[in-house]
């Protein structure tokens, strides 16, 4: 229920930035040609994780990067280190991203051994072109390929992340890719619209004019042909990005995020924040795994959040949540006021507007606010 109370379990997030090649669009913090660097890091995250104060944990998730570069051995040393230091729930969500290439049975079998329950294979297209111009190195048939290793492995909570709005997509093509998603036997997708960030190879490709990104209303259309095939299909949409095939299927990691829950982390670059106090850690591999190794907090920066930040935080994150929303009285609970007194206006104007659904227990965005999220979320910061 949006949003968690203040001692509500955390979650544990895990940044592994290797790997051996970075995509035009990626703005993640992520490095190439440092795998030589991986067992010092896996040693230094694990010293890392024994220097946490113990507290009550409900996840653990290992993002990129790609975290399927390590070995289960790795993997194992890891979470054994996130147990020895937190209380952690024994049936917590154990979640890894994986690249579709690279990996076999004998891999997921030993990667689930660990305790890892829930992968996330990045796909983010079955079409051929679509995965060219994304730069991804691997092929629709690589997806489909590790989505039958990983059962034969021991996995039975599948979800597959897919790239809309790349520079050339159809309609059809997308079409296509919502058939493939509504035909595998995975139970979770999480579909995002292509941001060209900054200073990546695809934003200078598109400065050059060799990509051409698509307009607004047309990745527009793309998420409402979404929204309507997979609804079609009986998949529940759950949050802004994200569908479930059952509502137990739901990213439960993520969850703590989309709750504003509290959450430790730990590696290079990797955000968290426990009570009140935000911090991020230092982005470069070495500089992290010299922090740690030297005794020194491997923090570059934390940030003390404000009442004010903390309940804008609240309703920025939770009114993603497109079937719960925000909990007038879990509201109340957390930031010591009432919801609708604190935001009346807002919300009586955006409710007028078509765009949100207040019931006098629960704020949700209505359809039309879905496809305008942003800036209804705006409103409340």
């Amino acid at each position: 229920m949006a949003p968690l109370p203040n001692e509500a379990p955390v979650g544990i997030y895990l940044h592994i930035p290797f790997c051996r090649h970075i995509c035009p669009y990626c703005d993640f913090n992520t490095y190439r040609g440092l795998d030589a660097l991986i067992p010092r890091y896996v040693d230094a995250l694990i010293r890392d994780i024994a220097s946490h104060p113990p507290m009550p944990a409900q996840t653990v998730y290992f993002g990129g990067g790609t975290p399927s570069l390590l070995t289960p051995v790795q993997i194992g040393r890891i979470l054994d280190a996130c147990r020895a230091s937190f209380d952690l729930d024994p049936n917590a969500e154990i979640t890894l991203e994986a690249n579709p290439n690279g990996v076999d049975i004998a891999w997921f079998e030993g990667v689930r051994a660990t305790g890892v329950n829930r992968l996330s294979i990045g796909a983010q297209t079955f079409d051929r072109k679509g995965l060219r111009v994304l730069g991804r190195q691997h092929e629709a048939a690589d997806v489909i390929s590790a989505l039958d290793a990983a059962r034969t492995g021991g996995f039975d909570n599948l979800s597959l992340d897919l790239i809309f709005g790349w520079p050339g997509q159809t309609l059809d093509q997308w079409r296509r890719d919502l058939e493939t998603i509504a035909s595998l036997p995975i139970e979770h997708c999480s579909l995002y619209s292509l941001i060209v960030e900054p200073g990546t190879p695809m934003a200078d490709a598109v400065t050059r004019g060799v990509l051409t990104v698509l307009d607004d209303d047309t990745s527009a259309d793309l998420y409402e042909t979404a929204m309507g095939t997979l609804a079609t299909a009986g998949w529940a949409h759950y949050e802004i990005a994200n569908w479930a095939r059952q509502p137990e299927f739901a990213s439960r990691h993520n969850l703590v995020y989309w709750r504003n829950g509290a959450y430790a982390a730990f590696g290079a670059g990797a955000h968290g924040r426990i009570g009140a106090e935000r911090f991020m850690n230092h982005l470069r591999p070495l500089t992290y795994i010299e922090a740690v190794e030297s005794g020194t907090s491997p923090h570059s920066n934390t940030e003390h959040l404000s009442s004010k930040l903390q309940i804008g935080e609240t309703m920025m994150l939770g009114l993603r949540l497109l079937e719960e929303g925000v909990s007038g009285s879990a509201f109340a609970e957390r930031h010591g006021v009432a919801l609708h007194d604190h935001f009346g206006p807002q919300i009586e104007e955006l409710s007028g507007l078509g765009l949100l659904d207040w019931d006098g227990a629960h704020l949700r965005l209505t359809p039309r606010g879905t496809l305008l999220a942003n800036d209804v979320c705006v409103r409340f910061l």
